[in-house]
């Protein structure tokens, strides 16, 4: 039986997450505390080290009243935001991979139950994740960026590069690990973002533009090199050779569009996707 709870606390969550966990593994395993203990330890560790999440707990921490929204009163897992009978917290595997993310989010983002950014960190434990501002950009996300010891690139549309603006199509394969920069919101807010952003303007642009999947149907793009955050991620993840790491984010991703879609069991895409591919 899954325990239900609208805490927002991260501690009393995770506390919440590790009950499911150890009913689940009492039914199957009979009390075998071993395989308990192994099994929530490894589901803590996974929690604990997503940096979206915790941005979301830094933001509930300064808000003044609810983020309301359609679904807000859907029942939902505190953690992964799909609804309770399809969170999979519990089917999350993390790996490692010479790569690392930096999420530069719009306000609001973290809330969002459709948002991917959220599923990079799932996956790949040094995922960081800033939230966005025009005026005061974090102290600790300029750190990084100046970080030498990592050769960066802001993933967006050539198309938006200025003349002078330093473009390339592929990560170069060298010494340092590449540190890939993706600018997290709808389309309107990303184009935002690139904008008013001057410490980005130094920092080289990497171009996908059709080379990405197509098969995210949360947020329809009005463009076609507009792709989602994770379909990116995998995609560049590809093209550094972190191949591996590649393949088990576009597994997530699947899982988890045809989990959010399930929750979905009434909307017209959801009944085709579900229908034509079932999971």
């Amino acid at each position: 039986m899954m325990l239900q709870s609208y805490a927002t606390d991260s501690r009393y969550y995770l506390t919440e997450k590790l009950l499911n966990i150890l009913l689940s593994y009492t039914n199957r395993f009979a009390y075998n505390t071993s395989l308990i203990f192994v099994a929530t330890k490894s589901i803590l560790s996974t929690m604990s080290q997503n940096a979206v999440y915790h941005l979301r707990q830094q933001r509930l921490a300064l808000s003044t009243k609810p983020f309301k929204a359609r679904g807000c009163r859907v029942k939902r897992c505190q953690y992964c935001l799909l609804p309770i009978p399809q969170c999979l917290c519990d089917e999350t595997v993390s790996v490692q991979a010479k790569s690392q993310f930096c999420l530069i989010m719009f306000d609001g983002e973290v809330f969002k139950p459709s948002n991917t950014g959220k599923l990079i960190a799932d996956i790949l434990p040094d995922t960081l994740a800033y939230q966005w501002s025009r005026t005061e950009p974090d102290s600790q996300l300029l750190a990084v960026l100046q970080d030498t010891t990592r050769q960066p690139y802001l993933i967006f549309p050539d198309s938006y590069a200025q003349n002078d603006r330093i473009v390339v199509n592929q990560p170069s394969i060298s010494d340092k690990p590449a540190l890939f920069i993706l600018l997290d919101g709808t389309w309107p807010e990303a184009r935002k973002m690139f904008r008013k952003s001057p410490y980005l303007d130094n920092i080289p642009m990497l171009s996908i533009n059709d080379k990405a999947r197509t098969d995210y149907l949360l947020r329809i793009p009005s463009r076609e090199e507009q792709h989602c955050t994770v379909e990116v991620a995998a995609t560049v993840l590809e093209q550094a050779g972190d191949i591996e790491a590649s393949k088990q984010l576009f597994a997530h991703f699947n899982l988890f569009k045809h989990k959010y879609l399930e929750g979905k069991p009434h909307h017209p895409t959801a009944q085709r996707i579900l229908s034509q591919d079932p999971q």
